[in-house]
């Protein structure tokens, strides 16, 4: 029989841990859970995310689904750990949700970040998107990255154009309208 500390250990290597000047990029951890159920329902968060709190089961779902696309990718989410508190601050990753959009962004990198709104205004996006990036780029050079942000979410659209993404259409998506993002090299 397997012992439950390997087992546990298993999502550790599964997800390369990745390092910025103020963040730890590495796998989501049950520990997690707490702050990020808590984080999921501070309206500064969700409001750009759907507009409505989530479940601790719904946080739980989300988590499970990062470490996924781990396994059945080699890419996925990392969780944002702020070095110097050992806070959990949010996530950023890559994903493919099949997501029933029009147009389609099935077949691409979806690109995604949330930042913790008490962190808010620091760079941790910016920092977290570009070790992202910097590890997924080489990795999967012909991928298509794309991403979806809510059309009122101005600092989330100016990360994206730190980073070269843009506007490729706009959309409905869970009768929200979103902007659709693609990542180009000029």
């Amino acid at each position: 029989m397997t012992p439950l500390l390997t087992l546990l250990d298993a999502p550790l290597a599964l997800v390369p841990q990745l390092e910025t000047p103020d963040l730890l990029l590495r796998a989501p951890l049950p520990s997690d859970l707490p702050e990020f159920t808590a984080i999921s329902n501070d309206p500064a968060f969700y409001r750009f995310l759907g507009n409505k709190p989530q479940t601790e089961e719904e946080v739980w779902r989300r988590m499970m689904g990062q470490l996924g696309h781990w396994a059945m990718f080699g890419y996925g989410a990392w969780t944002i750990e702020e070095k110097a508190t050992g806070s959990f601050l949010g996530s950023v990753g890559f994903f493919d949700f099949q997501r029933d959009l029009t147009p389609s962004l099935k077949g691409t990198l979806e690109t995604g970040w949330t930042i913790a709104p008490r962190a808010h205004g620091r760079g941790y996006a910016t920092q977290a998107l570009q070790a992202a990036l910097a590890w997924v780029e080489p990795r999967f050079p012909a991928a298509r990255l794309t991403a979806i942000i809510d059309p009122a979410n101005v600092a989330s659209l100016a990360v994206a154009r730190k980073f070269h993404f843009h506007e490729f259409a706009r959309a409905t998506y869970h009768h929200e309208p979103i902007v659709l993002l693609e990542r180009t090299t000029n």
